[in-house]
């Protein structure tokens, strides 16, 4: 959990933090990066250290992971200017991958299938909790002493997560085998293609238009690349990202559905907020209490989730809790304008719930199905679909959202112009019809939120197996007896 802190916390601690760093380093065109860096750093190597995992253990990646992460740490501390801060910030993202990797992949091979729901509830209340607190620590940071120390702060933290695992995680020793073939062109082709496509997606309509030169060049490259790692991985003898990620049906829904989750959070974590102060005229702090309320009934739900699988199943729970998630996420547009706030907050409360019965039975189930070997590659490959999804529908929605507010304030309205007006209110010549502009906008979000769950459930109900193909816990752990007592109890 400390480990997976690490990786949590720092997809969120940097916002509140951007305008000390701006103003001390420079860069502000730039600095979009010091989070889309991480972002494509973190997707694009998950898929390579699933694979590493499972050819040399997790421990080894793991502590290879963290030593990186930390030294991305120190060297962001360091940072002269604000392109060594985000090439800073990219060695820190290749470092957080192998932490969200491999700790996923650890929940399902030190527990049991029926205690993996505590588990993996635990860890989503590390993300929630990080989701609240990470902005509010780098704001009080920021505001009384350097920002440096956002990045110090990981330290002593990673310190003591490195001596537990160091210390008391134990794997069981493996047969001998021959000397392990890295497919090491696989990799470099996974991390350029990888790195050309999400940077189209996350710069496309921000930095270029859409239709211009870079963004058409990029997206070219990037089939083009996805042709060679096809072709590449199609003969590697121990490739990246194998054929059956794909070729077995319960593991390619699940990564259809949590890709169609990633696409449908943008619409809660990026566009509430701003939904709560522009149109509810709240203040940041209340703003954010809206949203964060979904983190409480998110791990909840998901402990509560095994009850309800044990007795129908991982698909059929995963079917409800998306199936409940659409219906609430087309009930947002029926919020009355400007209403209270309240009223969203219940949205994100039931929504929380629905996608805590929804996305840990699939992760649960797709670990279930699979045997150590390859544990590591199929919980890299959802995750990396479902970062793939956030990626894809922060471009998507981003694009919604900006043509309503130009269509509602005659060409003239955009994402970045209601954010200058959330800063400076006075520069707002009708700040009515802004906010009714706003809630349109987020409106027609949401109801693309809702269609992507319509994806996720149409994902389960015609690619998913009606029973996912559990092996029996011998067959997952076939060397967890060779463990001392005192290693059982670490």
């Amino acid at each position: 959990m400390l480990a997976m802190a690490l990786a949590a916390l720092d997809a969120t601690i940097v916002s509140t933090a951007v305008p000390q760093i701006v103003g001390d380093l420079g860069g502000f065109s730039v600095f979009s990066w010091l989070f889309s860096g991480y972002l494509l750093a973190v997707t694009v190597s998950l898929p390579v250290y699933g694979k590493l995992s499972d050819t040399f253990g997790r421990k080894p990646v793991l502590i290879a992971g963290s030593i990186v992460f930390l030294v991305g740490s120190a060297l962001c501390a360091s940072a002269w200017n604000m392109g060594a801060l985000i090439a800073f910030r990219i060695v820190q993202g290749l470092g957080g991958g192998a932490l969200q990797g491999t700790v996923q992949t650890l929940a399902a091979d030190l527990y049991p299938l029926e205690q993996r729901p505590k588990i993996q509830a635990k860890l989503s209340t590390v993300w929630a909790l990080s989701a609240v607190a990470g902005p509010a620590i780098g704001g009080l940071i920021a505001s009384y002493a350097d920002w440096r120390w956002i990045f110090l702060i990981n330290l002593p933290v990673g310190a003591v997560a490195f001596w537990l695992i160091v210390r008391h995680l134990h794997e069981p020793e493996r047969a001998a085998a021959p000397r392990p073939t890295i497919d090491w062109a696989g990799a470099l082709a996974v991390f350029a293609c990888g790195g050309v496509l999400l940077t189209a997606l996350v710069q496309g309509g921000v930095a270029w238009p859409w239709l211009s030169a870079p963004s058409l060049t990029l997206f070219g490259t990037g089939a083009a690349l996805v042709a060679v790692v096809v072709l590449i991985e199609r003969r590697a003898k121990e490739p990246i990202i194998p054929g059956w990620v794909w070729r077995r049906r319960t593991i390619a829904a699940v990564n259809l559905a949590l890709g169609a989750l990633g696409l449908l959070m943008v619409a809660p974590t990026v566009f509430l907020p701003t939904y709560a102060q522009s149109v509810l005229q709240l203040a940041p702090v209340a703003a954010g209490f809206v949203l964060s309320v979904m983190t409480l009934s998110w791990p909840v739900s998901a402990a509560l989730s095994q009850h309800v699988y044990r007795r129908i199943g991982f698909r059929n729970t995963a079917v409800v809790g998306i199936a409940a998630a659409g219906l609430i996420l087309l009930a947002f547009p029926l919020l009355p304008y400007p209403g209270s706030a309240w009223q969203p907050a219940l949205i994100m409360l039931l929504l929380g719930a629905a996608l805590g019965l929804f996305q840990l039975p699939l992760i649960v189930g797709v670990q279930s199905t699979v045997g150590w070997a390859e544990r590591g590659t199929a919980t890299a490959s959802v995750l990396f679909c479902r970062q793939i999804g956030q990626t894809l529908g922060a471009a998507l929605f981003g694009a919604v959202a900006n043509g309503v507010l130009a269509a509602r304030l005659g060409g003239a309205g955009s994402l970045d112009s209601v954010a200058r007006s959330l800063d400076d209110p006075g520069s707002v010549a009708d700040p009515e019809r802004l906010r009714r502009a706003v809630d349109a906008a987020v409106d027609a979000v949401y109801v693309g939120a809702g269609c992507a769950a319509g994806l996720a459930l149409l994902a389960l109900l015609f690619v998913a197996p009606r029973r996912f193909p559990v092996l029996q816990e011998k067959q997952l752990e076939p060397q967890r007896e060779q463990l001392s007592p005192t290693q059982q109890a670490d």
